[in-house]
C-alpha cells in the first residue's frame, strides 16, 4: 500500500530522517551485540574441544573424527552451523586467543573449566568484550593470517579503521602486512592505504542477512534478491514437479560455503530415476563462463557432501532467463561413462522446454508489474 499523501509539514523530514537514523542505530548495535555474543560462544566452544583433546592420548588420537561426531550430534541437537570445518575453525581460535593471552580482569570472569552449568554461561558476556571483532572477521585472521604478528597487525587496523570483512579480506589477500613492513615509511603506507574503499562498507539490513548470524540464531536464510528470480523459482518448482513422479523437491536457497566463500544454490531436486541430484542455478542476465565455473564447484561440493551412498553423480542445470541470452544448459561433464550420461539425456526435461516456461513465466511476470504500475498511476 502507498503511504497517504499528507501536506508539506515544517520539521517533517526532519522527524522522518531522525527515526530512520535511530533505527539504523540500533539495527547494527544489534548485530553487534549478537556477534559478540556468538564470538564469545565460539571460543568457549573451542576452548572446550582443545581441553578435551588434551585430555590423553586416546583423546588426542580421536583427531579429525572428534570434530565429525560433534558435528553430527550438535547439528542434530542445536540446528545449522557446526561443521566440522566451522569446529575446527573454532579451535583454531582459541587457539590463537588462549587463556593466557586473556585480559587477566577478564580471566577471573570467565567460567572455571571443570564447570558445565548453565549458571556459568553469564561469563560470556565479559569474553564478548575481549572480541570488538565480529565473528567473520576472526574467521580470516585465523585462517588465513602468516604469523601471529601478521594477525595481530591486520587485527589492530581493522580496528582502528573500523574494517568490514571485505575490507580485511581485501588487505590480507594483497598483503598489507608484508607490504607495509618493507615500506621505508610505514607511516605514509598506513595512511595512504589502510581505508576501506567505496562499496566495501557493510550496511546493518546486509549484517542481519550474514550467514553466521542466521546459523548461530538458526534461523531461515531463503529469499531472492528479485522479485523476478522469487517468480521464475517458485514455478521452475512447481513445473518440475508437475512432470510426474520422478522430480522430488530437496531445497531451494541452499547455502554453501567454498573457501570461506558463501554461495546459494537456486534449487535442489532428486530425481527418482535416475538416483541423482539436479542442481539449479537461475540467472537473471546473460550466460558467461564464469555461471559455468560457478556450478561445477557446486557439483564438486555436493559430490562430496550431500551425495548419500549408492546415488550417481549430481548433474547441474544452468538457466539464463535474460532478455538478450536465454540459455538452458545442462552440465554432465565428469560423469563416469557415456552410458550413464545418455540416460540422463533421456530421462531429464528438454532443455527447450524449461526456457518455453521460464519465457511464459518472465512475461506473465512483466505483464502483472505493468498492470500494477498502471493502476497506481490511475488512483494518482
Amino acid at each position: 500500500m502507498k503511504p497517504p499523501r499528507l501536506p508539506k509539514v515544517a520539521g517533517y523530514d526532519h522527524l522522518l530522517s531522525g527515526i530512520s537514523d535511530v533505527f539504523t542505530a540500533a539495527r547494527s548495535a544489534s548485530v553487534h551485540t549478537i556477534n559478540a555474543i556468538m564470538t564469545a560462544a565460539y571460543w568457549e566452544t573451542g576452548r572446550r574441544i582443545v581441553e578435551y583433546e588434551q585430555g590423553g592420548a586416546p583423546r588426542a588420537e580421536y583427531g579429525k573424527e572428534l570434530l565429525k561426531r560433534l558435528s553430527a550430534d550438535l547439528n542434530a541437537r542445536m540446528g545449522r552451523g557446526f561443521s566440522p570445518d566451522n569446529l575446527e575453525t573454532m579451535r583454531l581460535f582459541y587457539q590463537a586467543y588462549p587463556r593466557a593471552k586473556i585480559s587477566e580482569t577478564l580471566s577471573r570472569k570467565l567460567p572455571a573449566p571443570k564447570s558445565e552449568t548453565v549458571s556459568r554461561i553469564s561469563g560470556l558476556q565479559p569474553l564478548a568484550q575481549r572480541f570488538p571483532l565480529p565473528w567473520s572477521h576472526y574467521v580470516l585472521l585465523v585462517r588465513r593470517s602468516r604469523s601471529p604478528e601478521a594477525r595481530a597487525f591486520y587485527e589492530e587496523e581493522a580496528l582502528r579503521g573500523g574494517w568490514s570483512v571485505r575490507t580485511l579480506d581485501r588487505q590480507m589477500q594483497t598483503l598489507f602486512y608484508e607490504r607495509t613492513a618493507l615500506a621505508r615509511d610505514k607511516a605514509a603506507m598506513l595512511a595512504k592505504h589502510a581505508q576501506a574503499r567505496p562499496g566495501e562498507e557493510l550496511t546493518p539490513e546486509e549484517a542481519v542477512k550474514d550467514p553466521l548470524v542466521l546459523e548461530f540464531l538458526n534461523l531461515k536464510d531463503e529469499y531472492s534478491e528479485t522479485e523476478l528470480e522469487d517468480a521464475l523459482i517458485d514455478h521452475l518448482s512447481q513445473f518440475l514437479l508437475e512432470l510426474g513422479g520422478d522430480f522430488a523437491f530437496v531445497a531451494r536457497q541452499r547455502r554453501l560455503r567454498l573457501d570461506h566463500e558463501w554461495y546459494r544454490v537456486d534449487l535442489i531436486f532428486f530425481h527418482r530415476r535416475l538416483r541423482c541430484l539436479l542442481v539449479i542455478d537461475l540467472k537473471v542476465g546473460r550466460f558467461t563462463h564464469a555461471d559455468a565455473g560457478q556450478m561445477h564447484l557446486y557439483l564438486n561440493y555436493a559430490r562430496e557432501h550431500w551425495v548419500k551412498p549408492g546415488e550417481n553423480p549430481p548433474v547441474g542445470l544452468i538457466l539464463c532467463a535474460g532478455k538478450t541470452d536465454e540459455v538452458a544448459r545442462y552440465a554432465l561433464e565428469g560423469l563416469p561413462n557415456q552410458v550413464l550420461a545418455a540416460e540422463y539425456r533421456l530421462n531429464l526435461p528438454d532443455e527447450k522446454r524449461l526456457l518455453a516456461e521460464i519465457r511464459r513465466t518472465r512475461r506473465a511476470w512483466e505483464l502483472r508489474q505493468l498492470a500494477r504500475t498502471a493502476s497506481a498511476g490511475g488512483k494518482k
